[in-house]
């Protein structure tokens, strides 16, 4: 498969509820990850094998909690500018998670919201 899921990511209003929700359901090993000036943090959830996956804050106020999946593309600039030829709303932006690479956010035609993920090579 040439773009296999490879991220999965909770946003959510409670991430103390979630990480404890979670680490004592799964047996998930949580990790808090600074995020530079901005002063919060991203929780990082190693699952023990498989995809991986991490925990943040709800970036936009009154969105209700879920989780995001990301798929991995060769280059997040094309595959954005593709799905909006083919009907994509871009939501986000090719953005840089410094050291890891950069993602983009879309919704497609249906109404679905899918990550795309490009790593750093």
């Amino acid at each position: 498969m040439g773009n296999p899921f490879v991220w999965v990511e909770l946003h959510t209003g409670n991430l103390d509820a979630a990480r404890a929700f979670y680490g004592a359901l799964f047996d998930w090993q949580v990790t808090d990850v600074p995020l530079g000036a901005s002063g919060g943090h991203y929780t990082m959830v190693d699952v023990g094998g498989g995809t991986g996956g991490g925990m943040m804050a709800s970036p936009a106020p009154g969105v209700p909690p879920h989780w995001l999946a990301y798929v991995r593309v060769d280059d997040v600039t094309a595959a954005l500018a593709r799905a909006a030829t083919l009907g994509a709303k871009v939501v986000q932006g090719r953005t840089e998670v410094p050291g890891f690479g950069w993602l983009g956010v879309i919704t497609d035609p249906t109404g679905a919201t899918l990550g795309l993920w490009q790593p750093k090579a």
